[in-house]
Formats: C-alpha cells, sequence, structure tokens
C-alpha cells in the first residue's frame, strides 16, 4: 500500500509513522522541507510526494490547514489517479468538502471528508507518534450516506490509525458540533490562561487547573484559520457562553444563594444528561 501525505505536522506525522509501521511506503510533502528530510532520515517517510508520483497513491491524506488543502487540491487534483482514495483531515468540513466533492467529481477521484478526534496540546512533527489516533473516534463526510462499500474502503484503509469509532455526518453538522466539543474548548482555555493570577498557579492549583488550561497552549495562526472559517457556529456557541457567565455573575454579585445553587445544579444535571 503507497500512502501519500500532505502535511507532516503533530496528525500528519502520525499518520506517517503508524503507516510505516503497519508495513505501508510512505510519500509526504510539507511546507518546510527540512522536516521531510528528517522523517526519512527516521525512516518513516520513504520519499518525497509530487506531481509526477501522486498516481501512484492508494490513499492521500491531506493533514494541513484547509486553505493548504484546498490549495493543494486545486493545484494537484488533475495528477490524481482515479484508483485513490483521498481523505481530507482538516478541522472544519463545509469548504474543503465542497470543493473535494467537485474536484473528485471532475477528475473521477474518490473524495471523503475526514476529521480525527485526536490530538496533543503540542503542533508539529516532533511530537508526532504512531499510537495517536489509536482509541479515538474518526468523523467521517462522505458525498453520499448509504453507500456502504464506501464507508467500508475508508475503515479498511485507516485501519493502521487504530481508530475505535468511526461517525457519518454530513459537512454543516460537523461544523457545528466542532464549534462546541473542540473550537469553544480552545478559546475558553485561552482567555481563561491570561488572568494575571496564572503565573502564580504553582502550590494553589491541582488537576482541574491542570486540565482546563491545557489546550491554552496552541498554534495562534491554525486556530485562527479554523475560528474564523468557521465563525458562525462558533459565535453562536461563544453568545451562550457569555450569556450563561453573566448569570452566574449576577448572582454572585446580588449574593443570591437560590439562584447560584440553581444554576450549579442545572449545570450538574446536563453534565449527567450528555454523559448517558
Amino acid at each position: 500500500m503507497v500512502v501519500g501525505i500532505v502535511g507532516l505536522g503533530l496528525i500528519g506525522g502520525s499518520a506517517a509513522k503508524a503507516f510505516k509501521a503497519a508495513g505501508a511506503t510512505v510519500v509526504a510533502c510539507d511546507i518546510n522541507e527540512p522536516i521531510i528530510g528528517y522523517a526519512q532520515l527516521e525512516g518513516v517517510v520513504d520519499g518525497v510526494l509530487n506531481a509526477g508520483n501522486i498516481a501512484t497513491c492508494d490513499l492521500l491524506l491531506l493533514t494541513a490547514t484547509p486553505k493548504a488543502v484546498e490549495g493543494y487540491l486545486r493545484e494537484n487534483a488533475k495528477y490524481i489517479n482515479p484508483q485513490t482514495l483521498v481523505v481530507d483531515f482538516c478541522g472544519t468540513k463545509r469548504k474543503v468538502c465542497e470543493l473535494g466533492f467537485a474536484l473528485a467529481a471532475g477528475y473521477g477521484f474518490t473524495f471523503v471528508g475526514g476529521h480525527p478526534m485526536a490530538g496533543l496540546q503540542y503542533s508539529g512533527y516532533k511530537y508526532s507518534k504512531a499510537t495517536l489516533f489509536s482509541g479515538a473516534s474518526f468523523i467521517m463526510v462522505p458525498p453520499v450516506h448509504d453507500d456502504i462499500a464506501l464507508l467500508d474502503k475508508v475503515k479498511q484503509a485507516l485501519a493502521p490509525l487504530g481508530f475505535r469509532k468511526y461517525v457519518v455526518t454530513t459537512a454543516d453538522f460537523h461544523d457545528r458540533m466542532i464549534s462546541y466539543t473542540s473550537q469553544m474548548c480552545h478559546v475558553v482555555s485561552n482567555a481563561f490562561i491570561k488572568s494575571p493570577s496564572a503565573k502564580y498557579h504553582r502550590g494553589y492549583s491541582a488537576g482541574s487547573f491542570r486540565d482546563f488550561t491545557r489546550v491554552s497552549r496552541l498554534n495562534e495562526d491554525m486556530w485562527t484559520e479554523l475560528f474564523l472559517e468557521n465563525k458562525e457556529h462558533l459565535l453562536g456557541e461563544l453568545d451562550l457562553l457569555i450569556n450563561s457567565l453573566h448569570e452566574y455573575r449576577n448572582a454572585i454579585a446580588a449574593d443570591d444563594a437560590e439562584m447560584l445553587r440553581g444554576l450549579l445544579r442545572d449545570g450538574r444535571i446536563a453534565k449527567e444528561e450528555a454523559e448517558k
């Protein structure tokens, strides 16, 4: 199996290591060319992915940012073999999938949108690991939702990554849910850590502080692109949170124990219901 990978950061590097460990031939490209050389020295990458060998790929993974993936597809779609399965791993789906489906229809290859629910607070190839996706969920956005053969093909192709669960959805529903489960977490954590109190946390913090601030250490370039591309859904979630925080603040400012107790109770119940 020949696997092409576009983007050799945390996600792409981890995919390369997992496929290499499974015996695949891996070819890759990245805007940071020295990274490719380093990955070749490590024995993770067998060669550089380019227009001349892209047609040899059985599987092509697009693991860069949405804009980079869109640019890559526009430039290289004409070189992709009709037998190649193309899967993107971008954090938003609407624009990437719209373009991917259109180009796939025009050039005859298969495109499926995807998003692995795995990652770290660190970015870059040096933090990549073959087990990053093991046990994680993978979200699929196929061109049609009733093509069981295609869904099975994607599962078989990605098997070396070790996903535990596959979720099939639409691009819009993906982006709406991700605005809450991922993007909001990064926004709130990044804003929270800006308190002047943060520099004095040692000796006063435990698991809640560590867990809550983990994703405040982020790649600002990538997340800026993702937030703005998904602004419609993200702004809706931000408005809901801001309104809710005002309720807590007002109850505390007014010494309204009954209101505060009710807000806390509602939050506890919401968590219990979310975990059912």
